[in-house]
């Protein structure tokens, strides 16, 4: 069966992986862009934005695994957008506009199902209302064979992670203290013995680790 996989999540040495106050002007609320800065410095970031340049570092090497043998991918509402409640702008499409670095079906998990969004690159936004275990079912039959990645946010992860769902979790520590926002562990206490747990830290100051399933 294909695998479940989480990669490049970051979150703060205190624990959250978005600040407080998400909002069009700010995606990551007050935590600006200090999660990512690791990952935008990176040769695959440049890649998937079709730009030139960036690290070819150890940082680069861990956030390549990110694409590949990936065959469709799972998000929450708050990835996808500032929006919440009953959608008011359709139009809205995503953070990454009209070839977003997917290129595959996306499903998007909402209380307010909307027909789906067919983008450019072979991207398809569909917007679900469905438990961790349906939306897996949907998405692995959307990929084929593939692994399906959960990108996101996290509450969508800890809601997979505590169905016990996800089989890799790639997650960087990032030498900050947010204070406020959205935090990851939440009611995992005793994750850990679950997984085979390896870590790396980079010159970057950031900490990869990675939770396998035996």
């Amino acid at each position: 069966m294909s695998r479940v996989r989480v990669h490049n999540f970051s979150v703060s040495l205190d624990g959250f992986s978005t600040g407080e106050g998400q909002s069009l002007d700010a995606p990551f609320g007050h935590a600006g862009e200090r999660l990512l800065d690791w990952f935008f410095q990176t040769r695959t970031f440049h890649d998937m934005h079709e730009k030139s340049g960036g690290a070819t570092g150890v940082d680069d090497a861990v956030a390549r695994a990110w694409g590949g043998d990936i065959g469709a991918e799972i998000m929450g509402r708050n990835k996808f957008g500032p929006q919440r409640g009953p959608w008011e702008d359709h139009a809205w499409a995503g953070w990454w506009g009209p070839n977003p670095p997917f290129h595959t079906s996306v499903f998007v998990l909402t209380h307010h199902p909307r027909p789906s969004v067919e983008m450019e690159g072979g991207t398809t936004f569909h917007f679900i209302d469905a438990t961790p275990q349906e939306a897996l079912r949907q998405a692995r039959e959307a990929a084929g064979g593939l692994d399906v990645r959960i990108g996101g946010g996290p509450t969508t992860i800890r809601e997979f992670l505590a169905a016990d769902l996800i089989d890799h979790l790639h997650i960087t520590i990032v030498p900050i203290v947010l204070g406020r926002g959205e935090r990851l562990w939440d009611g995992l206490e005793g994750l850990e013995k679950r997984f085979q747990i390896e870590s790396v830290t980079t010159p970057s100051g950031v900490t990869h680790m990675t939770f396998t399933k035996p």
